[in-house]
This record gives structure tokens, C-alpha cells and sequence, in this order.
């Protein structure tokens, strides 16, 4: 529908609030106040199948010599020119990371491969009061 009307979409949290970098694979080691502790995607029932499709975009990324940051941003970034990746960061490393994801180029092939290995998140995106937040 976006793109019937001519309107980009600035896609929010990338990298799912880091979870697709595999460094979130313990909500318990997360700091009391995170909120991601709160999230549903990060909730045990969840998890376990999350934690599956990021270890398969790890895989595929290491096939590629490439982090699973940059893969998640790359495969973003070919899904056309009216989508804008906007991944926070706190780290000067982690900024060069991602901004390097822009020089990846993956081969028909390879994104027919992700559409057809990397299965959909289990969970909201947030919580109720989040949701609401959204619109949704």
C-alpha cells in the first residue's frame, strides 16, 4: 500500500532491538530494566523459536564472511529503494558495521534463499501497551 502511494518506510529497529546480532540469546542476562525483558518476542514461549531464525541469518551470514547485522540490514536494503534501515547503535564499531552492510550485494538467489529459510518471528513486536503506541 506504501508503495501505491508513493510513500517510503523508514524501517524502525532493524536488527530487532539486537536480537538478530545474537548477542540477546538470555532474556536473564538482560539488566532489570530493560525492556526488552518485557517484550513478547524475547518471552520464553517465544524465544526458543526466535532464537532458531537468528541462528539460521548467523549461518547464512557466515557463509558470506559478513555479520548477521549486516546481513539483516543488507537483505532490508534490497527489498527496494523506498525502504530506509534505521539501526540504533551506541558503539562506533557497531555504527561501522552496519554502515558497511550498504556495500553487501546479495544474489537473486540468495534472497530467494532467506524468503524461503528464515521463518517469521514468533510474537508481537511489542507488547500491548507498545502496540498501542504503533497504532496497532
Amino acid at each position: 500500500m506504501l508503495r501505491e502511494l508513493g510513500i517510503g518506510l523508514v524501517a524502525y529497529a532493524p536488527l530487532g532491538h539486537g536480537f538478530l546480532t545474537g548477542r540477546y540469546r538470555d532474556v536473564q542476562a538482560l539488566d532489570g530494566g530493560d525492556f526488552r525483558r518485557s517484550q513478547p518476542r524475547f518471552a520464553a514461549e517465544n524465544l526458543v523459536h526466535n532464537l532458531k531464525l537468528a541462528d539460521q541469518i548467523e549461518e547464512l551470514a557466515t557463509e558470506r564472511g559478513i555479520t548477521a547485522a549486516q546481513l539483516a540490514i543488507a537483505w532490508l536494503m534490497h527489498q527496494g529503494e523506498d525502504i530506509i534501515p534505521i539501526a540504533g547503535t551506541k558503539r562506533i564499531k557497531h555504527l561501522e558495521e552496519n554502515l558497511a552492510a550498504a556495500r553487501v550485494e546479495l544474489t537473486t538467489e540468495e534472497l530467494d534463499r532467506i524468503s524461503k529459510t528464515i521463518p517469521e518471528p514468533s510474537g508481537e513486536r511489542y507488547d500491548p501497551a507498545g502496540m498501542r503506541t504503533v497504532g496497532i
